[in-house]
C-alpha cells in the first residue's frame, strides 16, 4: 500500500533499517508463548485444533467481530455482504459484534463468544497466545502487495515541525495492545530520538485511532500516534478532511488486520469459513468500496509465524509479555 499522501509541509522521517536490526538484536528469537490452555506441537507459534473431538465446537450462529473503529454501526453495514457470503458458505447464522474496545474483543474471543475475527495488528498477539486465535489471512492490493504505516501526526499550527518537538508536549496513544497505536511508536522514540514516554513527553489514551486522528483534528491532543490506513479511510468518508491534520513521522511498513478463527471450531467448519474469505467478490460490495481507500482490494492467505515476526520482535523491545492464565 502506498503510504497515504495528505497536504504538508513537514519531511517525513523514515525508520532506519538500523533501528529495525536493533530490535533484531533485542529479540533475538521471538517465540510463541502460548497460555497453558493451548498447545502447539507442530511449531508454527498458534493453538493446535484439539486432538480431543469432544472439544470442537460446532455453533449453530457464527458470531464475527471487526476491530474496534469510532462508529462500529458503520462497519455492520461495511461486512453485511460479505457475512451473507459466508452464512451461504457455512450454512451458519452469522451474526455481526460491534465491540467497543480491543479488550471486550479479546475477552470475547477467550470466552468462546467469538468465533471468527479481525483483530488489530497489535492486538493478534495476544489474540494467538491468550485466545486461540488462528489467523489465516490478511487485506492486500490487487498486486498482492499489503500493509500500513504509523504515523506520527499533528494539527497546523501546534507548534510542533518535528519528532524532536514532542519533548514536553503531549502525544496520544490508541491503547497499549495496539502496534502503530502504542508500541511500535514507544520503541522507536525510545531508540532513535531518545524520547521515553511519559518521561519525555505526556501521554494519553483515546481508545481507537479513529479517536486519536478526531483528537487532533480538534486540538483535543497535540500530537498523536496512528494508522494512515484509518486515516485514509476516514477522509474519504468526510470525517475529516485532507489538511486537517499534519504528519511528522512515517514508520516502516507493517502487516494490518489480521482475520482468523478459534482454535476449537470443528475442523470442517474452519476450512469452509477460509475457503469463504478466499473465494469472496469483492466488486461491487460495500467493502470494496470502504477498503479500497486505504487501497485494498482482496483477502490473500497469511501465517503467523512468518508476518508477525517483525511485530513480536517490535514487543519484545518494549518488554512485553504475556500472561495469560
Amino acid at each position: 500500500m502506498q503510504p497515504l499522501c495528505l497536504s504538508q509541509s513537514f519531511s517525513r522521517t523514515l525508520i532506519s533499517a538500523a533501528v529495525v536490526s536493533a530490535f533484531s538484536l533485542a529479540a533475538v528469537s521471538a517465540s510463541a508463548d502460548l497460555s497453558s490452555r493451548y498447545v502447539d506441537n507442530d511449531g508454527d507459534m498458534v493453538a493446535d485444533v484439539p486432538s480431543d473431538e469432544s472439544q470442537w465446537v460446532d455453533p449453530d450462529t457464527l458470531v464475527f467481530a471487526y476491530t474496534p473503529v469510532e462508529d462500529p454501526a458503520v462497519y455492520a453495514d461495511v461486512w453485511a455482504d460479505f457475512l451473507e457470503h459466508l452464512s451461504d458458505a457455512t450454512g451458519k447464522r452469522v451474526q455481526f459484534f460491534p465491540v467497543q474496545s480491543n479488550a471486550a474483543q479479546q475477552e470475547a474471543l477467550r470466552a468462546g463468544r467469538l468465533h471468527v475475527a479481525g483483530f488489530n495488528t497489535g492486538g493478534v498477539p495476544v489474540a494467538v497466545n491468550c485466545g486461540g486465535f488462528r489467523p489465516f489471512a490478511m487485506m492486500a492490493a490487487e498486486d498482492g502487495s499489503f500493509g500500513y504505516e504509523m504515523e506520527i501526526i499533528t494539527y497546523p499550527g501546534s507548534g510542533i515541525e518535528s519528532v524532536e518537538d514532542l519533548a514536553g508536549s503531549q502525544l496520544a496513544f490508541t491503547s497499549e495492545t495496539s502496534n502503530s497505536g502504542f508500541r511500535a511508536p514507544s520503541a522507536l522514540l525510545r531508540s532513535e530520538y531518545g524520547l521515553e514516554a511519559g518521561e519525555d513527553f505526556e501521554t494519553a489514551f483515546s481508545g481507537s485511532h479513529d479517536n486519536s486522528i478526531l483528537g487532533v483534528v480538534n486540538k483535543d491532543y497535540e500530537a498523536a500516534a496512528i494508522a494512515n490506513s484509518v486515516g485514509a479511510r476516514m477522509i474519504s468518508r468526510g470525517v475529516v478532511n485532507e489538511g486537517d491534520y499534519e504528519i511528522i513521522y512515517t514508520s516502516e511498513t507493517f502487516p494490518t488486520t489480521a482475520y482468523g478463527l478459534a482454535n476449537n471450531l470443528n475442523p470442517e467448519l474452519a476450512e469452509k469459513i477460509q475457503d469463504a474469505f478466499f473465494s469472496y467478490d469483492w466488486e461491487g460490495t460495500a467493502l470494496e468500496t470502504e477498503f479500497a481507500n486505504s487501497g485494498e482490494a482482496q483477502f490473500i492467505p497469511i501465517t503467523y509465524q512468518e508476518n508477525w515476526s517483525v511485530i513480536r520482535t517490535i514487543a519484545d523491545a518494549n518488554g512485553v509479555t504475556y500472561d495469560c492464565d
